[in-house]
């Protein structure tokens, strides 16, 4: 049997609107950019416009995908897309990006892990090319998360922003050898007894109703840390590879102070990890593919290097994949 892997073959990236500052934010509910950046990093985010979809913006994160793999929709059979706004309760926001891109065959489905979403996504996808399900596959991150914050509660509402980030996967024969590129490990994980950490109440078989974000920071924090450095090790022991190997640790952009302290427990040069927390803010499911196409473009991230993707949601979940660009 021949061994495959998942290779990364180009990744793409959206921003809609233009860039909201912590002082446009401080306009309208009480705050100042001191305390947005001094607590999380965060000096911008970009809000989305009324009469566009998350579908619209996947979409465009999609294209810029295809661009850079040389590839098209139609090359692809497989659309994982992880999102936690999803333009309709049903069909999958995936159908429709699907059809958008003019796509009439193959499979397409939605993954809601929240802020792990994009990382769950790409562990799917995965599994679908080395079993031989699927050929190539569009992963991709895409949230309008601004949707779902209550704009007076200031302890949420300037975290969060919205985007989309894609990644195209394409199965290629593995020699077993180091040196093979594409996805070498992944591991997920979840622990739904700490639902009331962060969620967002309504929804179809409750109250009929979308509610907005809910958290309690101090113990996301807590749990934040712990778990993701317990995953980026569990991932490495299953590539028998050590955190010395990596080049680049590319985490979900919650919150710098999260950042700097999971580089910490992980014994990590905070040179060595991508951070676009600033530029961004938190865009759940689109952080991580976000922060990857900054660091493809400007150079950062190269073929050869060992790029390792971790993340942690609401629910809470949490995980990791390793890949050798």
């Amino acid at each position: 049997m021949t061994l495959v892997r998942s290779v990364i073959q180009g990744c793409g990236s959206f921003l809609p609107g233009t860039p909201v500052s912590n002082a446009e934010l401080a306009a309208r509910v009480e705050t100042s950019d001191d305390w947005i950046v001094s607590r999380t990093g965060i000096r911008q985010r970009y809000i989305t416009a009324e009469g566009t979809n998350t579908s619209d913006i996947a979409r465009e994160a999609a294209l810029q995908a295809f661009a850079a793999a040389g590839m098209t929709a139609q090359d692809i059979d497989l659309i994982v897309l992880a999102t936690t706004t999803p333009d309709q309760t049903f069909p999958a926001t995936a159908t429709v990006l699907q059809a958008q891109l003019g796509m009439t065959h193959g499979v397409a489905f939605d993954v809601q892990a929240v802020c792990s979403g994009f990382v769950y996504a790409l562990a799917v996808a995965d599994n679908f090319l080395r079993t031989g399900m699927a050929r190539a596959a569009l992963v991709v991150g895409a949230e309008i998360f601004t949707r779902l914050l209550d704009w007076n509660d200031r302890t949420t509402c300037v975290l969060f922003g919205d985007g989309a980030g894609a990644v195209v996967l394409k199965a290629e024969p593995a020699t077993g050898s180091t040196a093979d590129r594409g996805i070498l490990a992944s591991r997920l994980h979840s622990d739904g007894r700490f639902h009331d950490a962060l969620y967002v109440d309504g929804g179809p078989s409750s109250t009929r109703t979308i509610g907005v974000v809910h958290m309690h920071g101090k113990e996301v924090f807590r749990h934040a840390v712990e778990n993701m450095a317990a995953v980026v090790h569990e991932v490495l022991d299953a590539a028998g590879m050590t955190i010395d190997q990596v080049d680049w640790l590319v985490p979900h952009q919650a919150n710098k102070r999260i950042l700097d302290s999971t580089a910490k427990k992980l014994g990590l040069d905070p040179a060595r990890v991508i951070v676009t927390v600033d530029q961004h803010a938190n865009t759940s499911a689109a952080s991580v593919p976000l922060a990857l196409s900054v660091a493809v473009a400007d150079g950062r991230i190269r073929k050869g290097h060992v790029v390792l993707m971790e993340a942690m949601g609401g629910g809470f979940t949490w995980g990791a994949c390793l890949a050798r660009w």
